[in-house]
């Protein structure tokens, strides 16, 4: 059948059928032994043997003579694999049958083909929206059920199985070895989530108002909980209308030549108009129906093989946890943007959890800052520091100070005050704000942060309404926005003095390296025309930042481009090791003034170099001239470096080579990740007070030392870019890309940031590319739109729940046209005595930004197995307090997961599988020390799709429809041969071609005839005068548009040596590299869990 036929209608397999209240099932414990028959699960709480290598009930290891193997596996129910042929378009999982790929240590094959995943499409999950007060879903996690406000359909009996490829799916065989351990015995959990109150069901199981969970041989039912339906929750199926729809599960197919076993499972329950079937899957194709296959025939060891006859009930072996029992991020997303996208986000109430960073939402501001400048943990504080270290949830914001707005919404309004300056507390220093409380008819007010009381200036009395609040507070942005700026007097300025604008001075290159690789041609064609977008304020017509040039090898030259000059001068300086700026005038320009000279320039370095044979560069004299110039011309700025190589030459900052693999994974690991020398810590010092800022491009074709060369862009607040093997023709593009844009944006130089915060809690920590010469003050010589700073908060005394608590950022700025400038963001949140409500207030994605920053930080001076495990550990203590403290009573067995944190499981393990902790053989110390600084100061919608990439298929939605198709999750399963997918990270895009994809589809994506004639690695689509070419091309620079760095495309194809780096991305899959897939890690957190509960 081909992929785009309906699946034949065919009943559903186990539908949840009633259980009546109070009525005990199963003789486990006393309790009254059920007349049900058997079903396919595990026992719910008795004792299960550890997670072996050995096939769920119905599954037979097939011995290597024992036929031929079957050609793939389609997907069963809830994704369970079963066996089935399939032509063009079908579902195929990893390399074709002809292709034996090697398996990883610690998984065993059961059976001699390779394992065939499922494409399957999210299902429709309960409302991620207003607060969910619970939800208890329990997954059978090896041998155990999931139970929840309903109880998913239990699967049909016969299971089929596959070997695990070189990248395992997420196929549940747990391994003894590895990682994780195994489980001891009798301890395999099953899932849940949950709130107290309201239930969403599990994935995959349309909502219900009955509850029942399957029994299992020997086993007791838990009763499920149930409770009122959420917002938007129906009693029928999934709504079709939503983009994601559950998929059908298909009837299961026997292996050509299998036989049945034991007694035969129960028969599918007919549907019913109380019980809507799921939505037929769109997608795989699927032999005619069947009836539900109990078992199939195994010589494996302990069980029988009774040809076609009923063999007695034999013991359930641990059974493959379903992936799409367990919580998809996919889902949650979609719900998300579902129930929250449609609305704006008003901030007038105090603690309330914003929509996810993947959901498109307007901002109102109402006094509190939108969003997109802070993201905290939790927007509900533990009232004291003892609730807060039972908890182990990090109390932290992610700030953005200078976030870049949607058009439709209004940037921060400036306030001028004149030359009495911004309002303040006298004793704390807050800034004026919403918050603050004005007493005694206007005349005085109250600070809420540390409650001090201060006078109202005569300039700025004003009286009071009824309830107390001025009559002019919504005439004023500081009395009823959460974010403005005021424009700061000259006691805000470096020595009592307004500032000069900015200046940026462009810093090259020029040897052997540099100028092979056509670099040097390329970027000064490219500044001709870039030096007329330099970032400029409002509506001035043009900028007043001024540039200036350097090239450099072994020595330095400046050049001296006035306008009044015929042509530029040029300048040596050898003598590195002291280093002075040889001019002040005619250095730093106006672009309009010199044009020609500029221009001249530019064309002549090209020639200038043309034949040099130097090999050798300097790099810490290059920033220590950029940084003498800027202080000559007493300015703030910005040095663009252009660096090729490991600076060898004889200079200060001079590096040696010392990349060595042997130290992963010993405890001087963490030297790689730490600078060689201390000089360029106190190099950046210095910059930062001069407000000299450093963005580095490199184009290294070795090793060249990122630890320590992006030690200065790091300390002042600038960004590392690297082009690793740069050649024009393939790199051309993101290069100029990310140069442009770099110019472009807008930067405020020579910053201070600090944060305040109301008494009960303050600022311990700070995460970021920035420095700090004391414990409050961040200090940036540079800060853009895309760089955050992450700030930790502990307690220093109890706090309230009536008043809560407060946070106010003030960021101290030069502009891009030299105006010195405070923005305020100002953030209420709620204060909790009971711990559910911190739980119910969490957002996952802050925390795991948080956690990946306090990590990545923490490979500087631990080894990282220590880091991990510390990861680890405090990930467990925060679910295991959840499961201690807020969940309904129900068998330990049960993993039992808060609603706002049942991606935490996921998320994390993707952080312990990244690169920085957990790198793959191809992964060079270079890219592990890129990766570390990068991540350091992205922002939340940054790490989200950073550690887990957004999958896309192309070609499952109509070709006319060009929104952005929903995604799949990020696992070999979703792949189907017969489809195309995009995949990104912010950094990485792929588009993945399957073997089977129809011809058409070959002809218009890529303008060749068959699959085999496409080039892998393909880097540029051609431009095709067609609709799904005009779509593809679109999403792909839709993609672009939405992330702060060029994603260069590579193309792959199915089968590819490339897709081994594609793989990699899907991170609920085992990891090459050793990292374990999501059903894996969820055992093991479960298995954690219960080891700190017991």
């Amino acid at each position: 059948m081909n992929v785009n036929q309906s699946a034949p209608p065919v009943p559903p397999f186990g539908q949840p059928q009633p259980v009546y209240p109070g009525y005990h099932q199963s003789s486990y414990g006393g309790q009254p032994a059920s007349t049900a028959a058997p079903t396919p699960y595990g026992a719910y709480n008795g004792p299960v043997p550890g997670y072996q290598q050995t096939p769920p009930p119905g599954v037979s290891r097939a011995p290597a003579s024992s036929g031929a193997p079957p050609t793939s596996t389609a997907q069963g129910p809830c994704g369970q694999t079963a066996y089935g042929q399939f032509g063009q378009g079908d579902v195929q999982n990893g390399p074709s049958s002809g292709v034996q790929m090697q398996r990883l240590p610690g998984s065993q094959p059961f059976a001699s083909a390779p394992l065939a995943p499922v494409v399957s499409q999210p299902a429709v999950l309960q409302p991620y929206g207003p607060p969910p007060t619970s939800a208890q879903v329990t997954a059978q996690l090896a041998g155990m059920q999931i139970s929840g406000a309903v109880a998913p359909a239990p699967p049909p009996s016969g299971l089929g199985y596959g070997p695990p490829t070189s990248l395992a799916s997420a196929s549940g065989s747990f391994p003894n070895s590895g990682l994780y351990g195994s489980y001891p015995q009798g301890q395999a959990p099953p899932l849940g989530q949950g709130h107290p109150g309201a239930q969403p069901p599990p994935r995959s199981v349309p909502p219900q108002a009955s509850s029942f969970t399957p029994s299992v041989s020997g086993g007791p039912r838990m009763p499920s909980m149930t409770g009122p339906l959420l917002p938007g929750q129906s009693f029928g199926g999934p709504p079709v209308s939503q983009p994601n729809h559950v998929s059908s599960p298909p009837p299961q197919a026997l292996p050509p030549g299998t036989q049945m076993t034991g007694p035969p499972g129960p028969p599918p329950p007919m549907h019913s108009a109380q019980q809507p079937g799921y939505q037929l899957q769109q997608n795989g194709s699927f032999g005619p129906a069947r009836g539900p296959q109990s078992n199939y025939g195994s010589p494996y060891p302990g069980a029988a093989t009774f040809g076609s006859q009923p063999g007695p009930p034999q013991p359930l072996p641990p059974k493959r946890l379903d992936p799409d029992a367990i919580p998809s991020p996919i889902q949650v997303i979609e719900d998300d943007r579902n129930n929250r996208g449609s609305e704006p986000f008003v901030t007038g109430l105090r603690g309330q959890v914003p929509p996810l960073v993947t959901t498109n939402f307007l901002v109102k501001d109402q006094g509190n800052a939108s969003p997109r400048y802070i993201r905290c943990t939790s927007y509900n504080i533990p009232c004291t520091s003892d609730m807060a270290k039972q908890a182990q949830v990090p109390l932290a914001a992610v700030i953005k100070p200078l976030a870049r707005l949607p058009p439709e919404e209004a940037s921060p309004y400036v306030v001028d005050h004149g030359e009495s300056g911004p309002l303040r507390c006298n004793r704390c220093k807050a800034y004026m704000c919403p918050f603050m409380q004005f007493v005694e008819g206007g005349r005085r007010f109250q600070c809420c942060f540390c409650s001090c009381i201060n006078d109202v200036p005569p300039q700025y009395f004003q009286h009071l309404d009824h309830t107390g609040k001025r009559v002019d507070a919504y005439d004023r942005p500081e009395l009823s926005l959460g974010s403005y700026e005021f424009l700061a007097t000259v006691d805000y300025c470096k020595n009592n003095k307004f500032p000069v604008p900015p200046a940026f001075i462009f810093m090259i290159d020029v040897s052997y390296n540099a100028v092979r690789s056509g670099l040097v041609r390329l970027l000064c064609e490219e500044l001709k025309s870039l030096l007329d977008f330099l970032p400029r304020e409002g509506g001035a017509e043009e900028s007043a930042i001024r540039v200036g040039f350097v090239t450099y090898n072994k020595v330095l030259h400046f050049y001296n481009v006035k306008s009044s000059l015929a042509q530029p001068q040029m300048m040596v300086v050898s003598d590195v090791g002291d280093m002075f700026v040889p001019l002040l005038d005619g250095f730093l320009v106006n672009v309009n003034e010199s044009r020609a000279v500029i221009t001249s320039l530019l064309d002549q370095i090209p020639e200038m170099f043309a034949d040099t044979r130097e090999t050798e560069t300097v790099f810490a004299p290059v920033i220590q001239a950029g940084m003498e110039a800027l202080k000559a011309a007493e300015c703030a700025g910005k040095l663009f470096l252009f660096h090729t190589s490991l600076p060898i030459a004889e200079a200060p900052g001079k590096l040696k080579n010392r990349d060595d693999r042997k130290l992963i994974n010993t405890d001087k690991e963490k030297t790689l990740f730490q600078p060689q020398s201390g000089a360029y810590q106190t190099l950046a010092k210095e910059c930062v007070a001069q407000g000299c800022c450093v963005d580095l491009f490199l184009f290294p074709n070795q090793y060249v030392d990122v630890a320590t060369l992006s030690v200065v862009p790091q300390l002042t607040g600038g960004s590392v870019y690297k082009y690793a093997c740069f050649q024009v023709e393939n790199d051309q593009e993101r290069f100029l890309s990310d140069l442009r844009r770099d110019v472009q944006k807008v930067v405020g130089f020579d910053a201070v940031m600090r944060v305040r915060t109301s008494t009960g809690i303050r600022a311990v920590d700070f995460f970021g590319a920035f420095y700090m010469s004391n414990t409050t003050d961040v200090e940036l010589a540079g800060l853009d739109g895309d760089k955050t700073v992450t700030v930790e908060f502990k307690h220093d005394d109890r706090l309230n729940e009536e008043n809560g608590a407060l946070l106010q950022c003030a960021l101290l700025y030069t502009s891009c046209a030299g105006q010195r400038r405070l923005r305020i963001h100002n953030l209420a949140l709620n204060c909790c005595t009971q711990l559910a409500d911190l739980y119910r207030n969490c957002e996952t994605d802050t925390l795991i930004n948080y956690m990946a920053k306090f990590a990545y930080r923490g490979v500087l001076s631990s080894p990282v197995k220590t880091v991990r495990d510390t990861l680890i550990t405090q990930c467990a203590q925060i679910l295991a307090c959840y499961r201690k403290n807020c969940a309904s009573p129900s068998s330990a067995g049960q993993l039992i997961l808060p609603e706002c944190m049942k991606l935490l499981p996921v998320y994390l393990n993707c952080v312990l599988k990244s690169e920085v902790l957990q790198p793959g053989a191809e992964v060079t110390t270079d890219d592990r020390a890129y990766v570390r600084q990068l991540v350091t100061s992205m922002d939340v919608a940054e790490t989200n799709v950073f550690f887990y990439p957004r999958l896309l298929p192309l070609t499952k939605s109509p070709i006319e429809n060009t929104t952005e198709p929903p995604a799949v999750r990020a696992s070999e399963e979703r792949l189907s041969n017969g489809d195309i997918y995009l995949l990104e990270n912010g950094l990485n895009l792929f588009l993945w071609v399957g073997a089977s994809v129809q011809q058409g589809v070959v002809q218009s994506l890529f303008g060749v005839s068959s699959f085999s004639q496409i080039t892998s690695g393909l880097s540029v689509l051609p431009v095709l005068d067609n609709l799904l070419s005009k779509k593809v091309r679109g999403l792909i620079d839709s993609l672009r548009a939405q992330r702060s760095r060029y994603m260069k495309l590579i193309v792959v194809k199915q089968e590819d040596k490339l897709e081994m780096l594609f793989k990699h991305f899907l991170v609920e899959d085992k990891s090459l590299s050793g990292g374990a897939s999501y059903v894996d890690f969820l055992c093991h957190m479960h298995k954690e869990i219960r080891q700190l509960l017991s």
